[in-house]
């Protein structure tokens, strides 16, 4: 018995199972553990956003800035975003200058 769409097709191709070789232990526990490393990715940045929030809302009170010339005030949650952004650029511009000095030069 052919099913509609099947129209010329070997009974053998139709089925996915005879087509290739049962998967391993490995491949499925390798398969089974992208999986779940990529469950563990999302449930981290669901909880990392959580955090985000809660710093904003804890934190939007208007606090005094002093500066070498003079004060400002700005809200906290801003002053925190923009030292952790100023943080991370400092961080990746470090990392370049030590790769770019400690690489391998070839030999002339």
């Amino acid at each position: 018995m052919q099913v509609a769409g099947d129209e010329g097709k070997d009974p053998e191709e139709a089925r996915p199972s005879a087509s290739r070789p049962p998967e391993s232990r490995s491949e499925r526990l390798r398969r089974h553990g992208r999986r779940g490393r990529l469950y563990a990715s999302a449930v981290a940045a669901v909880a990392l956003l959580v955090v985000v929030v809660a710093l904003v809302v804890e934190n939007t009170r208007q606090v005094k800035l002093s500066w070498v010339i003079g004060t400002t005030h700005a809200s906290l949650v801003w002053i925190i975003v923009a030292a952790a952004i100023l943080g991370w650029l400092l961080g990746i511009i470090t990392s370049v200058i030590f790769r770019l000095r400690t690489r391998r030069r070839s030999p002339r």
